[in-house]
């Protein structure tokens, strides 16, 4: 399925695709981060962070460990986490058995947005992605991202290993 190495350039249908998808996927992104801040009052960053910190044993992760569940570098982690912290959502500690790292972790009130945020949020997924598409559409939808997904880690690993 993939494209010779040396080959560069693109069809017009292979472009046609690769905008179309792009344009949906930023509009469909931006959609849900609209309604998900209008109706939650909090980003989709802090419900990131959140939702990663409320599945962690004892609701804790170092921050370098929630960096990388997250995708972010750990300076915009970092910054993100500040601000977090002084709207009471999370608190940082000394890591547990190590002085030389933190750990976030979730407050009663972080736990309580997330719940709050989550009823809303699932209504919109439901109403901007699910609702428009048919049940075969989303299977293909789920195959396509899977595909890409792994396609990628792939591509960052290291060389020679499988």
């Amino acid at each position: 399925m993939s494209q010779p190495k040396g080959r560069t350039a693109l069809t017009r249908t292979e472009l046609d695709s690769w905008r179309v998808f792009i344009e949906a996927t930023e509009d469909l992104r931006t959609a849900l981060a609209g309604r998900f801040q209008a109706d939650s009052g909090i980003s989709t960053g802090d419900y990131r962070v959140l939702l990663e910190l409320s599945e962690a044993p004892d609701r804790r992760l170092r921050s370098s460990h929630l960096a990388d569940a997250i995708g972010w570098d750990r300076s915009r982690l970092s910054h993100h986490l500040g601000r977090m912290e002084k709207r009471g959502l999370i608190r940082r500690e000394a890591a547990t058995g190590d002085n030389r790292g933190a750990e976030a972790v979730l407050t009663d009130e972080g736990r309580d947005a997330l719940r709050r945020s989550s009823v809303p949020h699932f209504h919109a997924i439901r109403e901007l992605f699910l609702d428009a598409l048919t049940p075969e559409q989303l299977a293909a939808a789920r195959d396509i991202a899977e595909t890409l997904r792994d396609h990628l880690a792939g591509l960052r690993k290291e060389p020679g290993e499988r």
